[in-house]
């Protein structure tokens, strides 16, 4: 069946070891059109032109502890759309862990924030996870021991690391939860 793209929408993320020893984990999205787009303020945005180039830069530390924010609007429909950007810095001395999408709805949600830059906020903390704890683990300094370890910011953080899964238990046993102590906690929380 033939096809015609209408929209394209990129979002590029990077991850980069500073000389100081923390993290910049930088996210870009940006959407175009195949044809003109009529805008309120930016009257016709013309074919291939940025509607949208967002830009999103944390600086973390190892534990996934963030530094510093940097929001950045390079192309949107509004110029308004850039005033929410400084809001983004509330971010700053909160760790990426369990219940950051829940953290940033609150922080961000509706009129706090903007959308684009709340879509970006889930990919630069997998990609914090991915650029960081890998690295860090081939470290020399990191022993055998603590190879061995499942890292516990990825318990139970999807289906493969399940602490009741054969995954986990055959690679990281220490870790494993038996699926009978599943059944009866399931069983519990039925009871209460």
């Amino acid at each position: 069946m033939k096809r015609t793209q209408i929209h394209q929408r990129q979002i590029i993320c990077n991850g980069y070891l500073r000389e100081d020893g923390l993290w910049d984990i930088e996210a870009c999205l940006t959407d175009t059109k195949s044809h003109p787009l009529k805008t309120a303020q930016r009257g016709i945005i013309p074919t291939g032109e940025k509607i949208h180039k967002i830009w999103l830069k944390l600086t973390l530390d190892d534990q996934l502890l963030i530094h510093q924010v940097e929001a950045r609007t390079e192309a949107a429909p509004f110029t308004s759309c850039a005033e929410v950007n400084a809001s983004y810095k509330k971010l700053e001395g909160v760790k990426i862990a369990s219940g950051w999408n829940r953290k940033v709805k609150q922080l961000f949600s509706g009129v706090k924030g903007c959308t684009h830059l709340n879509e970006l906020l889930p990919v630069v903390a997998t990609s914090a996870i991915q650029t960081i704890y890998p690295y860090r683990d081939m470290r020399p300094e990191i022993t055998t021991s603590d190879e061995k370890s499942l890292n516990p910011v990825l318990h139970n953080s999807c289906h493969s690391f399940d602490l009741h899964g054969d995954i986990v238990k055959t690679y990281w046993p220490e870790s494993y939860l038996d699926t009978n102590e599943r059944s009866k906690t399931v069983a519990g929380d039925r009871d209460s």
